[in-house]
C-alpha cells in the first residue's frame, strides 16, 4: 500500500496540481492532507474545492493553524509582532474569497489521523496532536520529539506538517516524517514537497518526493489577483520563510 501525505497547500492550486499529478503517476492508494489549506496563496477557493474532492474521493483531511486563521483571522502573539498587520490584511482579503461552506468546512475539519495500515500503526496531524501552532523544528532534541510528537506510545510513524521544512528521523524504533509543504517551501528549493508511506504486512518505507512545477507563474498569480502583500511572490519563487 502506498500512502502520499500533503500538507500546507497554502492557496497554491499550481502546485497542489503538479503534486496530485505525481501522485496519480505513482499509484497512490490513499491520500492525507494536513492542514494550511486556502490562506497565504493566490487561489484559496479552488484549493479549498480540490482538496474537498479529494476527501470525497476517499483521502483523509485535517485542520492546520492557517485554517483556523482563514476561519476567525491572525490574533497577537500567533506570529512575530512586525508581521501582524500584513497578514491580518491577508487574512481579510483570503476570507473574502471563501464562501461561508467552504469557511464552515475548514473550520469543523478534524486534528488528527490514525490509521493502522497492515500492521504499521501512523499517527498524523499539523504541528503536534495537541497544538496547531507549535514548530517541532528538524534538529529538534530526542526529549523534545518524544514530548511534542511521539506522544501516542503505541504508533510506528509520526507525520506531520507545518515548518515547511521536509524531514526523515528515526528514533528508538521509530520514525518521524514532516511532509514539507506543497505550496510554501521554505528550505531553498522552490519544488513542492510530499512524503510518500509504502506500507507491506507490517514493514514500511518512507520517502520525500520533491515535484518540478512553474513556481515564477505562480508566484505570478499573486499579482494576477490583486493579492495584499507581494513580498509572497519572492517566498515562492525562492522557497525562503517569509519571517525571515
Amino acid at each position: 500500500m502506498r500512502v502520499a501525505f500533503l500538507s500546507d497547500i497554502h492557496g497554491n492550486v499550481e502546485a497542489l496540481d503538479a503534486v496530485l499529478a505525481d501522485v496519480r503517476r505513482r499509484g497512490v492508494d490513499r491520500i492525507a492532507v494536513l492542514g494550511d489549506i486556502a490562506y497565504r496563496g493566490p487561489e484559496p477557493a479552488r484549493a479549498v474545492e480540490k482538496v474537498r474532492e479529494l476527501a470525497a474521493a476517499g483521502a483523509e483531511v485535517i485542520q492546520g493553524n492557517a485554517d483556523l486563521w482563514a476561519v476567525r483571522g491572525v490574533e497577537a502573539g500567533e506570529v512575530p509582532d512586525p508581521f501582524l498587520e500584513i497578514m491580518c490584511r491577508e487574512q481579510e482579503w483570503t476570507a473574502g474569497r471563501l464562501t461561508a461552506d467552504q469557511v464552515r468546512y475548514l473550520e469543523e475539519l478534524p486534528e488528527d489521523i490514525f490509521w493502522d495500515l497492515e500492521g504499521v500503526r501512523i499517527h498524523a496531524f499539523h504541528a503536534t496532536p495537541t497544538n496547531l501552532f507549535t514548530a517541532v523544528w528538524p534538529d529538534a532534541s530526542a526529549e523534545v520529539l518524544e514530548g511534542r510528537l511521539m506522544v501516542k506510545p503505541a504508533v510506528d510513524v509520526y507525520v506531520y506538517g507545518h515548518i515547511h521544512l521536509p524531514y526523515v528521523r528515526y528514533l528508538r524504533g521509530k520514525c518521524v516524517v514532516n511532509t514539507g509543504s506543497v505550496g510554501l517551501p521554505f528550505d531553498g528549493l522552490p519544488q513542492p514537497s510530499y512524503a510518500l508511506l509504502e506500507v507491506e504486512t507490517g514493514r514500511f518505507r518512507v520517502t520525500l518526493e520533491r515535484v518540478p512545477y512553474d513556481a515564477d507563474r505562480a508566484a505570478e498569480r499573486l499579482r494576477q489577483v490583486d493579492y495584499p502583500n507581494l513580498q509572497m511572490m519572492r517566498v515562492i519563487r525562492e522557497a525562503i520563510s517569509p519571517f525571515g
